[in-house]
């Protein structure tokens, strides 16, 4: 199985943006445990992070190299209409994460255009969200599952 984990903007800065909010752990940090997790579990992981909300979107669009992915979209998730009908377009299960927990933020935070077109979402569970993604994708044999539309 091969699993897109996928950071929208800002995400480059974790461990030292707002480490009261978002955790001093590097996303270098997160990545590395990642692949060894999704190692153990015979799982190729492919990692991206992007501040350019085209370049996100293209890299959606490739669905045809992964089996699933993992998106944090950042704070794209509440502006991008974008974004949201690429994952509705590409047929494949998105696990969407944030490291803070959207539904206790500002009002603006609050709303994700994405959770509706998602297989589910993780939030507020800091960078362990991404870790519980992958065994959640690992586990469940994507293909087995998922229907696509």
């Amino acid at each position: 199985m091969r699993i897109l984990v996928a950071n929208g903007p800002n995400l480059n800065l974790l461990g030292a943006r707002e480490p009261r909010m978002y955790g001093k752990e590097t996303w270098a940090a997160v990545e590395k445990r990642l692949r060894k997790v999704a190692k153990g579990r015979g799982v190729t992981l492919e990692a991206i992070q992007t501040n350019q909300e085209g370049t996100l979107i293209d890299t959606l669009q490739e669905r045809s190299k992964f089996q699933a992915i993992i998106l944090n979209p950042a704070g794209l998730s509440h502006t991008s209409v974008s974004l949201r009908d690429t994952v509705a377009a590409i047929g494949i299960p998105v696990v969407e994460v944030h490291i803070s927990n959207i539904a206790a933020r500002e009002t603006f935070r609050q709303n994700s255009l994405l959770t509706a077109v998602c297989k589910g979402i993780i939030s507020g569970l800091g960078t362990m969200g991404y870790d519980l993604a992958l065994e959640f994708l690992a586990e469940t044999n994507v293909p087995d599952w998922f229907q696509k539309a």
